[in-house]
């Protein structure tokens, strides 16, 4: 099942087109987006078995970030092998965990403001989104608390994120539109593998990151498991699970994102992104 954000109203999103959730199960379950997932479970049950014929024609401009205003949002940096090693880094021993702040939420196809002092970086990821609250979680439990993996990159700005004596992550990747998350929510049982799902990201038409997610040093259910330990996760919250290599400020010289280019970041089975990228207003 893939459900989505059409307009502000929650849509399960079919071959055929949209269908809208509300109306397709008078009222039992709200036009929210962010509402559904306290009802995960049920929610589910009833789409299983609903009359989904109703479909409308969707228009993939329309699209809001399927997760539109989560209680925490979690971001994880250097988890994959490749990427650690283009960074010179030595692999984690545990997950470097940072926040993004809500307000940094995009669509699928929304533009990305960049200043002009061309240090925004891309970071293709793939996003999971909880739909049963976990607390002290198994790993191999966790994707029973999944709602949904979506693609999302983590617009990453270099001269915030580093500046000052200690490292600014959270802001750094927390400018409007620096969260890119869709272009829907996919639900695991739709994935023949969601631990390894093939990811690829070009920049206007060229191709600066590819690999599969089994690259990862955690996987998500060992992420899932880690996080649940120390606090909980709450239903609705995204997790950003890292980049894989061929980010810009690795690259000799860097670089960096510009107004005018077009961002497109793709994960098998589970949709892609297409991001146009714009001057950030002074």
């Amino acid at each position: 099942m893939k459900i989505g954000n059409l307009g502000d109203r929650l849509v399960i999103v079919m071959a055929a087109g949209a269908v809208d959730v509300e109306r397709a199960s008078g009222d039992r379950f709200a036009s929210d987006p962010q509402a559904v997932y306290e009802h995960w479970t049920a929610f589910r049950e009833w789409a299983h078995g609903a009359d989904l014929a109703a479909a409308e024609p969707l228009d993939p401009a329309r699209l809001r970030p399927p997760v539109a205003r989560p209680p925490q949002i979690f971001a994880i940096g250097l988890n994959y092998r490749q990427h650690a090693a283009e960074s010179g880094l030595d692999l984690p021993s545990d997950p470097l965990v940072f926040t993004k702040f809500a307000s940094c939420l995009t669509g699928a196809y929304s533009n990305i403001p960049v200043p002009t002092d061309g240090t925004a970086d891309w970071e293709i990821e793939l996003a999971v989104a909880i739909g049963v609250g976990a607390r002290n979680v198994s790993a191999d439990r966790a994707w029973e608390h999944v709602a949904g993996v979506a693609v999302a990159q983590d617009i990453s700005g270099r001269a915030i994120q580093l500046r000052g004596p200690a490292p600014q992550f959270s802001l750094g990747r927390s400018l409007p539109g620096y969260g890119p998350i869709g272009p829907w929510l996919v639900t695991p049982d739709e994935l023949p593998d969601p631990d390894d799902l093939q990811m690829t990201c070009t920049l206007n038409r060229e191709e600066v990151q590819k690999t599969s997610t089994d690259d990862m040093i955690f996987s998500m259910p060992q992420l899932i498991s880690q996080l649940s330990a120390l606090l909980p996760l709450l239903p609705g919250d995204p997790l950003f699970t890292g980049t894989p290599a061929g980010i810009s400020s690795a690259m000799n010289p860097p670089r960096f994102l510009e107004p005018r280019q077009t961002l497109i970041s793709r994960i098998d089975g589970v949709g892609e992104l297409r991001n146009r990228i714009v001057a950030a207003d002074p």
